[in-house]
């Protein structure tokens, strides 16, 4: 499979290109093309052209006719180019067929983004996810990465002859199959563990029913940078596609006093290949569990709308779709045309207006947050014998105290409450909720 890691001397100029077969695809397909250029950057490959191609009609053997896969190719040559990078999806003749007519390597945009979730996964569980959609992707792949399939194993029997009485050994395709079933294997197995340490963690948390959002969105929306403004974290944002392939959790407290619990996700991206939305599963879970789900939109994105829709596409596919949401708009203090704004304010109503750079809109993006999970929580007194000081220790760790006297034996403790911890506390309130 495709490495830039492992061969960084050989891969250094890329030839874009794009094949689309219906004149109203134009505009869409050189977005798409834009965007794989963004994509080939990340890896540090530099892109020499692009090409954007209209076929009449799709055909089995290079997606395009002879005559325009020959042009293509003549035209990496001329450019010196180490690889062409198509931007449809390959079937893995058709790969072949083209690294045969071009003499280069050729791939498309499905293991360009596979190369560069390899490249930035950080975690166990995310190594394992890449590891186990990369050898999906390669495994009917395999006969184009040997020169030698005719190669085989044959045991020499006992006694004259034993070679040929065993009969023909295993080529070496076939070893090599066996082999990448077994780290299938071993991967789905390894995931499995990680999804039942996840749910594990996961009912720790939900012991004390602690509120759950998952932030969500395109990829390069802000959704980090969000997230280390609201908490104070330190996650890596940066201005690239995919910044972020593990998932961050913070907690955070709510105008209300709540405690929130604020998980940053991987971004989303047009032609996301199904195998790495079944490969992430263990990651974007966080997102179907959600109490509710903060959807991040770029505001100065030409395409916005376009992003939007493939969010709530995947979102459909991990049974997320219907999950209550807030929907920002990042970036808007870049977006400086007042046209623009009342444009956005039509396509996205109600959506709150947003800056993960300069801090704008985030009170008003927490009152949100807080009035999604109005009914969790309540404000009360309570009388707490000084021996219950574990019960004091709760109401500062899972609640927002307000106040805190001390008469003759008793603590009286005034605190925003959670309904998860309100049972346990009740027969102490001095009235009713």
């Amino acid at each position: 499979m495709f490495e830039v890691r492992q061969k960084p001397d050989m891969v250094e100029r890329a030839l874009l290109v794009r094949f689309y077969f219906d004149a109203r695809e134009a505009t869409e397909s050189e977005s798409l093309l834009e965007e794989l250029g963004e994509l080939v950057k990340t890896l540090g490959v530099e892109v020499i052209d692009s090409v954007l191609c209209r076929s009449r009609e799709m055909h089995k053997k290079f997606l395009c006719g002879a005559g325009k896969a020959e042009e293509m190719a003549a035209l990496a040559r001329a450019h010196e180019c180490d690889v062409i990078i198509i931007d449809n999806g390959l079937a893995p003749s058709q790969q072949r067929e083209w690294e045969k007519l071009a003499d280069l390597c050729v791939i498309d945009r499905e293991e360009v983004i596979l190369d560069i979730f390899a490249k930035r996964a950080q975690s166990k569980e995310a190594r394992l996810q890449v590891e186990l959609a990369r050898m999906q992707y390669a495994l009917p792949r395999l006969a184009r990465m040997w020169g030698h399939l005719d190669r085989e194993s044959a045991g020499s029997g006992g006694g004259a002859g034993g070679g040929a009485s065993r009969g023909m050994g295993e080529k070496q395709i076939e070893v090599d199959r066996r082999l990448a079933y077994q780290v299938i294997d071993r991967a789905k197995r390894e995931i499995e563990a990680v999804r039942k340490q996840r749910k594990t963690q996961r009912k720790e948390r939900e012991k004390f029913g602690t509120p759950h959002a998952a932030i969500v969105g395109y990829t390069n929306a802000g959704k980090s940078s969000l997230l280390n403004k609201l908490s104070g974290a330190d996650v890596m944002a940066k201005d690239m596609l995919f910044a972020t392939l593990d998932t961050t959790t913070r907690r955070i407290e709510l105008p209300d006093g709540q405690p929130l619990l604020i998980t940053d996700t991987v971004g989303f991206v047009r032609n996301l290949p199904h195998r790495l939305v079944e490969a992430f599963k263990a990651t974007l879970e966080e997102a179907a569990l959600a109490d509710f789900l903060i959807h991040v939109l770029d505001a100065t994105s030409p395409e916005i709308e376009r992003f939007h829709d493939t969010t709530l596409e995947v979102l459909a596919e991990l049974g997320a779709a219907d999950k209550q949401t807030i929907t920002i708009l990042n970036k808007i203090d870049c977006v400086t045309d007042p046209f623009e704004l009342i444009s956005l304010e039509k396509k996205f109503p109600g959506a709150l207006h947003v800056s993960a750079h300069t801090g704008q809109g985030l009170e008003e993006l927490l009152g949100y947050c807080s009035q999604v999970l109005a009914d969790r929580v309540h404000e009360q007194e309570y009388r707490i014998p000084q021996q219950r000081a574990d019960l004091v220790s709760l109401l500062h760790r899972e609640a927002k105290v307000l106040s805190t006297e001390y008469e003759n034996d008793d603590i009286i403790v005034i605190a925003v409450v959670p309904a998860a911890i309100a049972g346990r506390l009740e027969s102490f309130a001095t009235s009713p909720a």
